[in-house]
């Protein structure tokens, strides 16, 4: 994402679950806990102390398919060479030539060769899990014109506000009633409780009726702070706690179609969108903040100040609202400022209905490993 604000940095990812209540599981804990020590380590950070331990301390390390987190590894690698001896990326990548991508116990042997796993805690609490979320991709249909079905504008940046943007701007109630965006319109969509969702998100793709698909990015904001719709409705007791997911925000909006503006309008802040390049391949996910395509349930979002962006890490957590063990390596390609803290990671679930319900109800205590070049 290019620059994370309140939701993730090129996909603008801000998890659902920051914004919503969701059910939280305890992560499994299988595996050795054979620490080597911290002496050694290669990279600092401010909030997260690193402890050197074996493979055997990852649980389901032996387990994951590795061939399918080796392309994320790859597009991290595209980003890594390009940039300083910092780590030694550029001779960890440059091994990457001689390893087959359908070789998972290949690609197994390389990550041991080159890389030591460093167990994450929390200077601050000591800690060793956090809090894992998730968050997606939106897909929807649309037109390029207005019609009784597509009747949902989404916007590009107004064109008067890029000589002198009013401050501060207004919020969205006044925007949408000033006449500021009249000829703004980029696209209509047929739902506006999928449309602020897809704000929250900040990029995602619309299926056009001619079968294109239209990829649409971040372009900016009216520089209001963010507040949750979920919470204004949970404050108001039209939903229970329980129902705080986009899923039953989208219901309650079913039964209520007279105020939905009303609960849209309690969050100010409203996003803008441009479109993307038509080179652009629909079928790779959104750019994150490491600047390469990110890659369904391998990608990451992390906070900048705990690991280095582009990073293999190693996760294991549970899946939303079971116990079912979610042990993968995956890669650090996105931040957002709503991800803070050193055991810290918004999962990216990819595009569409099926990964929105994953990310939407995904609130999980979780462990991370920070695989670094030895």
């Amino acid at each position: 994402m290019v620059v994370k604000r309140w939701f993730g940095a090129s996909v603008f990812g801000l998890s659902i679950a920051v914004l919503i209540s969701a059910c939280s599981s305890t992560p499994p804990t299988r595996g050795t806990n054979a620490r080597l020590g911290t002496a050694s380590t290669p990279y600092q950070s401010s909030i997260t102390s690193f402890t050197a331990v074996s493979w055997q301390a990852l649980p389901g390390w032996q387990d994951d398919d590795l061939t399918q987190a080796w392309p994320a590894w790859l597009k991290s690698c595209e980003a890594l060479r390009k940039r300083s001896a910092e780590l030694r990326w550029s001779e960890v990548c440059a091994q990457t030539s001689g390893v087959s991508a359908r070789d998972a116990q290949g690609i197994r042997r390389y990550f041991e060769n080159a890389f030591q796993a460093y167990e994450m805690r929390s200077n601050t609490s000591g800690s060793e899990t956090g809090l894992m979320t998730g968050y997606y991709e939106p897909v929807m249909n649309g037109s390029l014109t207005r019609s009784s079905q597509y009747s949902v504008p989404l916007y590009a940046y107004p064109a008067s506000w890029r000589k002198a943007k009013p401050s501060p701007a207004p919020a969205r109630a006044e925007l949408l009633s000033s006449g500021v965006l009249k000829g703004q319109e980029l696209v209509w969509v047929q739902d506006p409780v999928a449309a602020a969702f897809m704000q929250i998100q900040g990029s995602g793709k619309i299926r056009l009726e001619d079968g294109r698909v239209l990829r649409l990015g971040f372009a900016g904001t009216n520089d209001q702070p963010f507040k949750s719709f979920a919470q204004w409705l949970l404050d108001r007791k039209e939903i229970t706690r329980s129902e705080a997911t986009m899923q039953g925000i989208s219901q309650w909006a079913k039964r209520n179609p007279g105020r939905v503006d009303e609960m849209l309008n309690a969050n100010p802040r409203f996003v803008f969108f441009k479109e993307l390049p038509s080179n652009v391949s629909p079928d790779l996910g959104p750019i994150g903040a490491l600047g390469v395509p990110l890659t369904s349930e391998r990608s990451i979002a992390i906070d900048l100040k705990s690991l280095p962006l582009g990073a293999p890490v190693f996760l294991a957590t549970t899946k939303p609202l079971s116990n079912q063990t979610l042990q993968k390596l995956v890669m650090a390609q996105d931040t957002g400022t709503a991800i803070v803290g050193a055991v810290r990671a918004d999962y990216y679930w990819g595009s569409g209905d099926a990964a929105a319900e994953m990310a939407g109800r995904m609130k999980q205590n979780g462990k991370m490993w920070v695989l670094l070049p030895r």
